[in-house]
């Protein structure tokens, strides 16, 4: 048996890094970066660029501890080739990054994006667009001779007191990125659906999708006149949830509501809930409401699962009523009445005023005896010399009067320009709308405050090519988590998940976890798994179409 050299033999750690880098080569995205930035370091900015995707997948390291990052890796697994760990300095990849911000990072991005559709076969007809903000900690007035993107702002944080940059991000098939960029902390919601519209108009074009061919999926921000006139002009259907505020909005629910002829739609959450948090079920019924001269489809749905905000109004609106109520009450009754006439009277009038409120009221007369003072004389019965009435009330919510405003609760209005009603039906458009919280999800894995505040970028300007690193990291999470439900589809067979009997909507956060323990040993440039895969990390590897190899062999 042959002996090991221990002082020999290296160890790294691999988890996902293989994986990613299997997909930064499908992609292109090394190809990609060096044929669009001009750069004669030696440090290609295409290497730089992949090196801190797949760095993403462990971690995401600060620039100052790259070179050590990069040294406790196997750089010839990751990159093809070995390489000196000293040349991802943080210097060097500053210098690449600024390369790459000259070049534009959202056009590299878009690149990459337009060759994910393609490869991957992504159906790019309905895109989902949001905003999120990102705080900072620092001044970030350093080295930028161009105006920066980092600035105070409206926090949706709810951090006024740090500076921020928005990220605009446009998604398809629920939370695949294909645009994004980095915008001006100050930047409105508004704006920047005005601004995308067009852009999204000439990606589409590029893509080989016709005018009027795509959808356009947005918060209720999208709903002014000047995004509703820009979709009009470039043909582009939308969908989104009407403001509250907009008086056409409380006017579709209060129709709705009056007419109750709501139309079934159901549960659409996968799963069936629990019995503390059931999964909402939904109804619908068409309309039309006027926006800014121009008439569009409106549809009401109401939702079991009550808006809480909405809710919370409610309950602040019965207690108010109540403490009114009660008060009146309080003011205008008597400890006790002299006769029963008289408490019988007051109790009409406490019943009239309670039918003017969101309460009904329960009354009771209790009769009291008045004797006289002292004690009887012994053998006397105790006579009544008169009796008092007194009136109790209870109050209790009237459900009759109520019933309309929790039903308003429950409602919210989406407003399109789809009136295909055939092919888009109200169960159709309310399951693309939901799919909006694919995006939001997107933002988790974005905002990370490991990520941005871990980093001193010195130049704002590198926080545009951050976000690009950021957004093709994404891509790649999304991808693969794409690829694992494309292959359930395809075999109907669930994969390993948290519980024994299998998932069969598995995430990329689960398969790291499964693939975190993976180590690899290396003597000599021969490779072996410390351990063998396990079955579970091998059906996980087959669903991708990755072959063990992909961890010993460059």
């Amino acid at each position: 048996m042959d002996t090991i050299d221990l002082e020999k033999l290296q160890i790294t750690r691999a988890g996902l890094l293989p994986i990613a880098r299997e997909y930064t080569k499908r992609l292109m995205i090394r190809e990609t970066v060096n044929e669009l930035v001009d750069s004669q370091m030696n440090l290609a900015p295409g290497d730089a660029i992949c090196a801190m995707v797949i760095d993403a997948f462990s971690g995401r390291t600060p620039l100052c501890r790259f070179t050590d990052e990069i040294n406790e890796q196997d750089s010839e697994i990751l990159f093809g080739f070995p390489v000196n760990h000293e040349m991802f300095s943080e210097t060097n990849l500053g210098r690449a990054m600024d390369r790459v911000y000259e070049a534009g990072a959202q056009r590299l991005f878009t690149e990459v994006s337009m060759k994910a559709l393609s490869t991957f076969d992504i159906d790019a007809k309905a895109y989902h667009f949001d905003t999120t903000s990102v705080s900072v900690y620092g001044d970030y007035e350093l080295q930028d001779e161009e105006p920066s993107n980092v600035t105070y702002g409206h926090s949706k944080a709810k951090r006024p007191d740090l500076k921020q940059f928005m990220v605009s991000m446009c998604c398809v098939e629920r939370n695949i990125p294909i645009i994004g960029q980095v915008e001006n902390g100050n930047a409105s919601d508004k704006t920047l659906n005005n601004k995308l519209l067009s852009s999204a108009s000439a990606y589409m074009a590029r893509h080989g999708l016709e005018t009027g061919a795509s959808l356009h999926i947005a918060d209720s921000a999208f709903v002014t006149a000047l995004n509703l006139e820009k979709a009009r002009d470039l043909k582009i259907d939308f969908l989104s949830r009407m403001p509250a505020n907009f008086k056409e909005c409380k006017r579709v629910i209060d129709e709705a509501v009056k007419k109750e002829l709501w139309q079934e739609v159901g549960i659409l959450a996968n799963d069936e809930g629990t019995i503390k948090k059931p999964s909402a079920y939904y109804r619908a019924q068409e309309g039309i409401v006027d926006v800014e001269g121009h008439s569009y489809r409106a549809i009401t749905y109401h939702s079991s699962a009550y808006d809480k905000r909405r809710q919370k109004t409610i309950e602040n609106q019965l207690k108010k009523d109540r403490t009114a109520l009660e008060k009146t009450i309080h003011d205008s009754l008597l400890p006790a009445y002299k006769c029963r006439d008289d408490a019988e009277s007051a109790r009409k009038q406490m019943i009239k005023l309670a039918s003017k409120s969101m309460h009904t009221i329960e009354t009771e007369i209790t009769e009291t005896p008045v004797f006289e003072r002292g004690r009887p004389k012994k053998g006397e019965t105790r006579v009544a010399r008169a009796f008092r009435y007194e009136l109790s009330t209870t109050l209790h919510e009237n459900p009759e009067k109520t019933k309309d405003l929790r039903t308003r609760a429950g409602c919210f209005v989406l407003l399109t320009s789809l009136n295909d009603k055939g092919r888009w039906s109200p169960s159709e458009l309310l399951r693309l709308y939901k799919e909006q919280d694919g995006i939001e999800k997107n933002f988790g894995f974005i905002k990370d405050p490991a990520i941005i505040n871990a980093i001193f970028l010195k130049k704002t300007s590198r926080i545009e090519v951050l976000g690009l690193v950021l957004l093709l990291a994404l891509l790649i999470w999304r991808l693969i988590e794409r690829d694992l439900r494309q292959h359930i589809k395809k075999t109907s067979t669930p994969l390993p998940g948290w519980k024994p009997k299998g998932t069969t909507r598995p995430t990329t956060f689960m398969m790291s976890i499964k693939f975190k323990q993976i180590n690899v040993l290396t003597i000599d440039g021969v490779r072996r798994l410390a351990r063998p895969l396990k079955p579970e990390q091998l059906k996980f590897l087959e669903a991708l179409k990755l072959t063990p190899n992909i961890y010993t062999i460059p």
